[in-house]
């Protein structure tokens, strides 16, 4: 199928199309952040909550009447969020330094703060498992300047990857061969956890890729690298219910089958931070990107 030049869909492979509707532009819904990143949609009440972390605030879009206005201010510099099965808010704080779940009734809990009595660097990004575990990744990028945190010592001396338990609550260590862990997602069966390194942002010569790791109950096994970002670096991304995988690049959206081949881009004008799939149907991209929120509509819809 042709698309036209103006298109914001760049088709690198003929299956990216069935994902698209090759009419739709990106809409540009709000601007103003220093840097926007983890989108987590609420379907109860059709809104967004994202964060600006060196603005230490997280803001909200209300999507019924395409309004936006601050959720929470100071916001520990939050990074990633996520919501859990039962609807509660999940986020990774740099300043604090910790895991925490926002309850329905607006308190604040802090879910994992330490390993091994050690303080965590500075909590990235997190996906909640069907059995309730909170799966989070923990790079130093918080705790390397002020602009997103507080400059600080790692005290657990490296980055890894963790994983909550549902039940006790302990926090244990499932990955420990990343540079700096990103953005991460479960395939749709969930038998997948998909893991960025972001590690060239800091290293010459460093990861600049997505892996893809076996899950088989609290233990990960390797799979090898997925996909290797060939515009600046993959930081956060989402899963549609036919596999693909929807991330984060410089140069915009970029979406790779479940085979790993790249079947296309979707070109935004900024960086993009993070995605995650919303609206009514759950069919509507909503892209955090540099200091703007964008959207498009799919013809496919995010996995649950």
């Amino acid at each position: 199928m042709h698309l036209s030049d103006s298109s914001p869909f760049e088709v690198r492979d003929p299956r990216f199309v069935d994902g698209l509707f090759p009419h739709e532009s990106v809409e540009k819904i709000w601007t103003g952040g220093r840097w926007c990143e983890g989108p987590a949609w609420f379907p109860a009440h059709g809104t967004l909550v994202w964060s600006d972390i060196p603005g230490n605030r997280m803001l909200r879009w209300d999507e019924r009447n395409n309004t936006v206005g601050e959720f929470r201010k100071p916001s520990h510099n939050t990074n990633g969020n996520t919501v859990d099965r039962q609807g509660r808010l999940i986020s990774c704080e740099h300043l604090s330094r910790a895991v925490t779940r926002t309850e329905h009734d607006g308190s604040i809990t802090v879910l994992a703060d330490r390993w091994m009595g050690k303080r965590l660097n500075s909590p990235n990004d997190a996906v909640v498992h069907s059995d309730g575990a909170i799966w989070f990744t923990d790079p130093d990028y918080g705790i390397m300047s002020e602009y997103e945190g507080q400059r600080s010592e790692s005290e657990i001396g490296a980055c890894h990857v963790y994983r909550i338990d549902p039940h006790s609550g302990d926090v244990e260590r499932v990955a420990d061969d990343f540079d700096k862990p990103n953005g991460l997602a479960f395939s749709p069966d969930e038998s997948i956890l998909y893991i960025a390194d972001t590690g060239a942002s800091h290293h010459p010569g460093g990861p600049r890729h997505i892996r893809k790791l076996a899950v088989n109950g609290s233990t990960l096994s390797d799979m090898g690298v997925f996909a290797v970002c060939d515009n600046g670096l993959f930081d956060g991304f989402r899963i549609d219910v036919k596999g693909r995988l929807w991330s984060s690049a410089a140069d915009g959206v970029h979406v790779f089958h479940p085979d790993g081949t790249l079947l296309g881009k979707i070109r935004i004008p900024e960086i993009v931070a993070n995605v995650c799939f919303g609206g009514l149907k759950r069919n509507r991209l909503l892209i955090c990107a540099t200091s703007s929120l964008y959207s498009v509509y799919l013809n496919t819809t995010g996995a649950v």
